[in-house]
């Protein structure tokens, strides 16, 4: 404790030298915070004792510099920068989906799994109707592949030729499970309003694990799987609309519901998602992205083309403006007609008839403390989900915006983030010498 008020004492002398007279910035900016009980503020800590301080994506790092850490940037500017996040292309293309990775490697060769930028050439390739087909042929089989071990593990009949729309990471209610929730209860309810008409047909698949004590976590669980008891139980619904919640989601699962995934949920409210990489996974594994812009979202927007994206709802500046006015749940409620009769059916019961009461907190949380603002996204959501019905009915369009994603993801490899910490934090420069394993003895 010693040591740590010395380096506060050090610290703040300095702050004091080139702010004098400032005192509410030496509190701002100080490793204790004063109160009812002394706290001792670690991020200050790891800022003061850090020779560089990143975010992991371009939107992640404006918000340290501009928020998080604002007074730390001010006075040390040159301390902050970017690295955005990426995965390796030897698990999440060439291991989980060998398909794709051959006829890739048929295309354009095996350089692109060193470096990633290569998948560029596919650009070429995007009117290529041999490409267009085999690409196309990939993903089915894959999804027939998955389909096959769905039924076995939930006894459910999947229909391998609708849309799988898959929502897979941490349940938390940053990441809006719910807002998914509500639009599978939105088109449950047309699809039982009309059952003449013509739907596209969706698997949707939510799946992530909650943290032991977090309660809104778990009821979102539950509310996912009693909508899938209902909604899978319809015999009106058909195999029109199947919903499964993924039990245990791990890498090996991943490993195999992605390269089966046509559309990937990104769909965190504005500001909250620091890069996200479950992301990456899915756009270089050929599935399509619904989501905000928020995290790596945006970068893969920029490297791809947004209208090779689904983006839709708030942006950052969108839910400032918001928080500024007072974000009020029931005006959004009272005026669209679908989200309230949604609302109503979770709060009446009509998933949980054993227990009415079983998500009377799910929606106060969501009528009256909701700092993610599901609500307010809904309608722009919702309409968004009609575009990619639209497309999805139109298979060719779709696997070119597939193929184009797929072209435009070499950013996104681990490789080039490594690569940037090496440089540009580490000070070290990258070298072909082969360490030899550790079972091996060193010379």
């Amino acid at each position: 404790l010693e040591i740590i008020y010395a380096i506060n004492q050090r610290h703040l002398d300095h702050v004091a030298a080139l702010f004098p007279g400032d005192v509410d910035r030496l509190r701002r900016m100080s490793v204790i915070e004063e109160g009812d009980c002394k706290r001792i503020n670690m991020a200050h800590l790891c800022v003061i004792g850090s020779h560089a301080v990143n975010g992991v994506a371009r939107i992640h790092s404006e918000i340290v510099k501009q928020s998080v850490f604002k007074d730390f940037y001010e006075l040390e500017p040159e301390k902050f920068q970017n690295k955005t996040n990426g995965i390796t292309p030897r698990r999440w293309l060439l291991l989980c989906n060998p398909g794709l990775a051959e006829i890739i490697v048929e295309r354009i060769g095996e350089g692109f799994l060193t470096d990633l930028s290569q998948l560029k050439k596919l650009l070429s390739l995007v009117d290529d109707e041999a490409f267009i087909r085999d690409v196309a042929k990939v993903k089915q089989e894959n999804k027939l592949k998955f389909s096959a071990q769905l039924e076995k593990e939930y006894k459910v009949k999947i229909n391998p030729a609708s849309m799988f729309d898959v929502h897979v990471k941490r349940i938390h209610e940053y990441k809006r499970q719910l807002l998914n929730c509500l639009h599978i209860i939105t088109l449950y309810n047309r699809i039982k309003k009309d059952p003449a008409k013509a739907f596209v047909p969706r698997t949707v698949m939510i799946g992530g694990k909650a943290a032991p004590g977090y309660h809104m976590a778990k009821m979102i669980i539950k509310l996912v799987t009693s909508i899938g008891d209902v909604v899978n139980h319809d015999p009106v619904v058909g195999d029109r609309l199947r919903v499964i919640f993924l039990e245990n989601y791990r890498v090996s699962l991943a490993e195999k519901v992605i390269p089966a995934a046509d559309l990937s949920q990104q769909i965190s409210t504005a500001g909250t998602e620091a890069s996200g990489t479950g992301n990456m996974k899915f756009m270089l594994n050929g599935a399509l992205t619904i989501g905000t812009m928020d995290g790596a979202n945006v970068e893969m927007a920029e490297e791809a083309g947004e209208e090779n994206l689904f983006i839709f709802g708030m942006r950052v500046e969108d839910v400032e403006a918001l928080d500024q006015k007072g974000y009020n749940a029931r005006e959004f409620y009272e005026r669209l007609p679908e989200l309230r009769q949604a609302v109503d059916q979770i709060s009446s019961g009509f998933f949980s008839p054993k227990d009415p009461d079983c998500f009377k907190d799910v929606v106060n949380m969501l009528m009256y403390h909701d700092r993610f603002k599901v609500f307010a996204d809904y309608e722009a959501y919702i309409q968004c989900q009609a575009q990619v019905d639209r497309l999805y009915r139109n298979s060719k369009e779709w696997t070119k915006k597939v193929i184009r994603n797929i072209a435009c993801s070499g950013k996104f490899s681990s490789d080039r983030t490594i690569t940037e910490y090496a440089r540009e934090i580490w000070g070290v420069e990258p070298s072909d010498l082969q360490i030899p394993p550790p079972n091996l003895p060193k010379d």
